[in-house]
């Protein structure tokens, strides 16, 4: 476990690097949009996304210096969505990552703006990488759009699920769009950038989808047993919107062996890789330890 927290320190390094290049070079007009930027970007986080495309990177053997700009674009990708869904119009919440959020530290115009900007600069850190092939960079496009338009639609599921009866394919459906998109397309950049086989990628794509349900599921579980001081953001907010997640519909009971189930097929997909997983390996594991 120390040399995976290891891996993330290093992770986060490289691609806080990148971000900042990449925004630097925007040539941002407005001194306030740049602040906004900087302090949503820069504003702590465990930047799980950019080491999950590392990490699918280096089973693939595929250097890190070749993903950076995957990296960069998933974690803009990322940050963008927090500072939308912290709007008043969405889940209006004033604190994210133990300080104020965008629009609470600016306003509520220039938080939309700086979400705006962010997710322009994703897709132009991928296309402007030199490293990639350019059928890659297209391709690494073409899956990170799939996977951002799949997370807006699982914010509208999510939405609209407030407040109503929803049937565990329903709870399944909001995670895998919202939350697992993205974590599926992190882990599997690295996959694509090699020029993985087809059945190769597939297991990479399911092993994605079992961590984004651990992620989210753990995520729902913290919410209504860990306190706002520990999470650094509103605690117990999803209960009282009445949102549809895992322990809500099942118990936290049955969300915890959920947990459980998926970390052993996430394992057991792995096996069935045909090459070391490395990082992969401990991830799931890593992302289940949260505190309960």
């Amino acid at each position: 476990m120390n040399d995976l927290k290891a891996f993330f320190a290093e992770s986060a390094l490289k691609v806080d690097t990148a971000m900042d290049e990449i925004i630097t070079a925007a040539g941002i007009r407005s001194e306030r949009l740049e602040s906004a930027v900087r302090w949503s970007v820069f504003g702590g986080g465990k930047r799980m996304r950019p080491a999950l495309v590392f990490a699918g990177g280096r089973a693939f053997d595929i250097r890190d210096e070749m993903l950076l700009g995957a990296a960069a674009a998933v974690e803009l990708i990322h940050t963008y969505s927090l500072i939308h869904d912290d709007l008043p119009s969405m889940d209006n919440d004033d604190l994210r990552r133990g300080r104020a959020t965008c629009h609470s530290k600016f306003d509520e115009a220039t938080a939309i703006l700086a979400g705006d900007i962010l997710q322009s600069l994703a897709f132009g850190a991928i296309a402007a990488d030199p490293s990639l092939l350019p059928e890659i960079g297209r391709e690494l496009v073409r899956g990170l759009a799939n996977a951002a338009a799949k997370m807006v639609s699982g914010q509208q599921l999510d939405i609209e699920s407030e407040g109503k009866a929803v049937s565990s394919g329903g709870v399944e459906e909001i995670h895998k769009t919202k939350t697992g998109a993205l974590i599926t397309f992190s882990v599997t950049a690295g996959a694509i950038a090699a020029g993985a086989a087809e059945n190769e990628r597939r297991v990479i794509e399911r092993y994605g989808e079992d961590i984004g349900s651990i992620f989210q599921i753990t995520d729902d579980l913290l919410d209504i047993t860990q306190t706002t001081e520990t999470l650094g953001k509103t605690a117990a907010k999803d209960l009282l919107a009445e949102k549809a997640t895992f322990p809500a519909v099942y118990g936290v009971d049955a969300a915890i062996r959920r947990v459980a189930e998926l970390k052993d097929r996430a394992a057991a997909g792995l096996n069935s890789l045909g090459r070391p997983p490395g990082m992969l390996a401990e991830i799931p594991e890593y992302i289940a330890s949260r505190s309960f």
